[in-house]
């Protein structure tokens, strides 16, 4: 079966040793561009629309699972997905989360065995592949990162954001919050009477929130659901939030639009 594929893999020696392997266990697939970052693994993706993509799970700047993420937000509409396989260094408890959602994985260093029973998965997926495959990938995405971000034992519920504000400390509760933007190093907490700015990642704030009150939309931005007002969809397809008694609008990326259907 003729195919294209990409390589996203941040050490050159690894990534040329995966384009070897694949070589001998599927000739016919033809590498369109090896890439090191995540950010560039989304860019080639768009462009060249490969069969398959082999994306490492740690790279510079965004990992796999994250690059995977965006590139399925900005995925053309009816087009199918390209067949998804991580390479990774994780030990076998990690990757439980892969088997439970059926994607597949190489370990490093890729072993030829495995890579030959990879190849023929592939194969099998490209020939019933179809323009509804992105909504099964999104749900994959949705529980694989998840599974990521969860931490190692139970966070105790955040009541107060403490913020630092010149000389002071800021103390606002998490119910009057409206939403979490993630803001180069830091993350923007909107409130009622202003904002104010924390350098706890988001994802490390995800498990301290209540996520029947808090839903994430987009990979940079939780919101409180009391806060929502309605939802648009606007020329070029993408959503968006309205919020009661602001103006701003924030979008509602295809990972979370589950988040919205009429009752």
């Amino acid at each position: 079966m003729n195919a294209t594929g990409l390589i996203a893999e941040d050490e050159p020696l690894l990534a040329q040793a995966l384009q070897a392997e694949l070589a001998r266990a599927w000739p016919q697939l033809r590498i369109v561009e090896t890439v090191g970052d995540g950010a560039s693994a989304v860019r080639a993706a768009l462009q060249h629309r490969p069969d398959v993509l082999f994306f490492d799970i740690r790279m510079p700047g965004q990992g796999g699972l994250d690059a995977a993420a965006d590139l399925a937000d900005h995925w053309p509409a009816g087009t199918p997905f390209p067949a998804l396989v991580f390479v990774t260094a994780f030990d076998q408890y990690a990757l439980q989360a892969f088997d439970a959602q059926a994607v597949d994985y190489v370990l490093k260093p890729v072993q030829s065995g495995r890579l030959q029973k990879t190849v023929e998965k592939l194969k099998a997926a490209l020939g019933r592949r179809g323009p509804g495959d992105l909504d099964a990938t999104l749900g994959q995405l949705r529980h694989l990162l998840q599974a990521a971000a969860e931490p190692a034992a139970p966070q105790p519920p955040l009541k107060v954001i403490q913020a630092s504000v010149g000389t002071s400390i800021r103390m606002v509760p998490v119910e009057e919050v409206v939403y979490f933007e993630a803001a180069d190093k830091y993350v923007r907490v909107v409130f009622g009477e202003g904002e104010v700015l924390i350098r706890t990642p988001l994802k490390d704030l995800l498990p301290q929130l209540d996520a029947r009150l808090f839903w994430q939309v987009h990979r940079g931005t939780v919101v409180r659901s009391t806060a929502i007002d309605s939802l648009h969809r606007d020329e070029a397809g993408k959503l968006h939030l309205s919020l009661r008694g602001r103006t701003e609008r924030l979008q509602v990326s295809r990972l979370y639009a589950h988040l919205f259907k009429p009752m």
